[in-house]
């Protein structure tokens, strides 16, 4: 379907470029016969008609921005007398934790799904302690769909496969709907794979979250359509406090 935009301009009006998509055509009054209406008979020289198709702006408006978010846990306390799974965060950590989400916040990087390492039962696993202390402190974290992953754990100490992984992982959970993914583990697996994300060397100490991009329909098509190496690195984020 084609829409027809009249703009009368004069001097002083801008014309926001917002209005027109790249096959936008602008013609002056002697070619306002391609609108063939018979009830316009005059139009002043300044006048423009803007054609536009709808349905290439429609099509262009479904490919957003996909926003990927690889966040290492917080640190935790190395107490050698628990086992890795069962070890809480330091004091340290859970300052981090509330820096990082304040970060996020901020930069409008806040996710709709949040993907978790799952390790066991105890609320003080240093992964998804990060996460509660996160959601207590900045109320958006609450309003993401969270789903905790058996795999996240394993996956992130098996060289090479974390970013393969992780790309299955999210096409299963989320919508075409969902436009931002924040992903929460542990090296050297996260480290690994925002590097053969974007194509570039990246080092994530605890707490610090890399920022990823691509653009498309769905995750399928945002992963499928650059690859390993071609997500664009938006920045990282790293608690002030961080060493």
């Amino acid at each position: 379907m084609r829409a027809a935009i009249l703009c009368n301009c004069t001097n002083n009006t801008a014309i926001s470029p917002l209005l027109f998509s790249k096959r936008s055509i602008f013609s002056s009054s002697s070619s306002l016969k391609t609108l063939r209406n018979p009830n316009i008979t005059h139009f002043s020289s300044r006048s423009l008609v803007v054609e536009t198709v709808e349905s290439e702006l429609s099509e262009n408006a479904e490919k957003k921005s996909r926003r990927l978010i690889l966040l290492r846990h917080a640190e935790s306390s190395g107490d050698p007398y628990l086992r890795d799974h069962d070890r809480p965060l330091s004091k340290a950590g859970r300052i981090d934790a509330v820096n990082i989400s304040h970060q996020l916040q901020q930069m409008g990087w806040m996710p709709e799904l949040i993907l978790s390492r799952v390790q066991n039962l105890s609320d003080a696993a240093r992964t998804k302690e990060t996460l509660r202390i996160m959601q207590e402190h900045v109320p958006g974290f609450l309003e993401a769909e969270v789903h905790f992953v058996a795999s996240f754990y394993s996956i992130a100490a098996m060289d090479g496969q974390t970013a393969e992984h992780l790309q299955r992982t999210i096409c299963e959970y989320s919508r075409d709907e969902i436009f931002t993914v924040m992903c929460m583990g542990h090296n050297r697996g996260w480290e690994e794979a925002a590097s053969m994300l974007s194509g570039a060397a990246i080092e994530l100490k605890t707490c610090n979250a890399a920022l990823l991009e691509a653009t498309g329909k769905s995750w399928d098509e945002a992963f499928s359509s650059v690859g390993l190496g071609g997500w664009k690195l938006h920045g990282i984020v790293k608690p002030s406090t961080a060493s």
